[in-house]
C-alpha cells in the first residue's frame, strides 16, 4: 500500500530554513535526508546543504565531525524509524493474526511509522557501499524475524511462520516499488483479500472499521 512522502522542504508546518542562520542537527539531517531521497547519496554534500538552506557550512561542523558523520546519522535514522518501526508493529497486540498485519499496514499507511522513499534511498545506496548493504541485510533479517514471530504467536508452524512473514515482507516493498495508481477506494476494497492471502483467514469487521479510518487520517482521499 503506497504512501505519499512529505519532504521537510514541502512540509507546510516546518520552520522555513532559507535565510535561517541558526540551523539546528535536525535542520542538517532534514535536508540531506530529503536530498538523499531525491538524488541519492552522492549529491549529500557538505557545501550543497549548505547553500540549500542559504547558510555558512562552518555551521555544519557545530554538529558534525565529517560527511561521514552526517551519512551515518542518516543510516541511524533510518534504523530507528524504519527498522524499530516495523519491528514494534509487529509486536503490537492484536486479537487476530489479521488484526496484526494490519497493524503493520500502519507502518506503510502513515510515513512516521514507516518511510518508503528513505527505504528506497538506503537500498539504492546499498548497491555502492558493502558497509550499507551490511546494514540493510541486517535490517531486512530484523524484520522478517519479527514478522516470523507475530506469525508464530498466532499459531502458525515454524516455517510457514517464515514463509507467510517473508511472502508479506518482500510482496510489500515490491508493491510499494511499482507505486501503483489506486484509489483509497480500491486500496481498502482489495484489503480483505490481501489478508486472505497472507494469513489464509478473513479479517474481523471492526478490524477493517478500524483500519479505514486509520487510514483516512494519512491518505489522501
Amino acid at each position: 500500500m503506497p504512501q505519499k512522502t512529505v519532504l521537510h522542504r514541502d512540509d507546510p508546518e516546518a520552520e522555513p530554513l532559507v535565510g535561517n542562520i541558526k540551523v539546528t542537527r535536525n535542520d542538517w539531517l532534514n535536508v540531506a535526508m530529503d536530498v538523499l531521497i531525491s538524488d541519492g547519496v552522492e549529491q549529500v554534500k557538505v557545501l550543497a546543504l549548505a547553500e540549500r538552506m542559504q547558510v555558512s557550512r562552518s555551521s555544519f561542523y557545530w554538529y558534525f565531525k565529517s560527511r561521514q558523520d552526517l551519512l551515518d546519522a542518516l543510516l541511524k535514522t533510518w534504523e530507528q524509524t524504519n527498522t524499530a518501526g516495523m519491528v514494534r508493529q509487529a509486536e503490537a497486540p492484536a486479537k487476530t493474526i489479521t488484526g496484526a498485519v494490519l497493524n503493520v499496514f500502519h507502518c506503510i499507511t502513515n510515513p512516521n511509522l514507516f518511510n518508503t522513499a528513505l527505504d528506497f534511498a538506503v537500498r539504492d545506496w546499498s548497491r555502492r557501499s558493502g558497509k550499507v548493504r551490511s546494514l540493510l541485510d541486517r535490517s531486512d533479517r530484523r524484520r522478517v524475524e519479527a514478522l516470523t514471530a507475530m506469525f508464530a504467536r498466532y499459531g502458525y508452524p515454524e516455517r510457514e511462520a517464515m514463509t507467510r512473514a517473508k511472502v508479506l515482507y518482500y510482496m510489500q516493498l515490491g508493491y510499494d516499488m511499482a507505486d501503483p495508481n489506486e484509489s483509497h477506494a480500491h486500496r481498502l476494497e482489495v484489503t480483505p483479500e490481501y489478508l486472505k492471502v497472507f494469513t489464509g483467514r478473513e479479517p474481523l469487521p471492526e478490524e477493517m472499521e478500524a483500519f479505514t479510518e486509520f487510514t483516512r487520517q494519512h491518505w489522501d482521499v
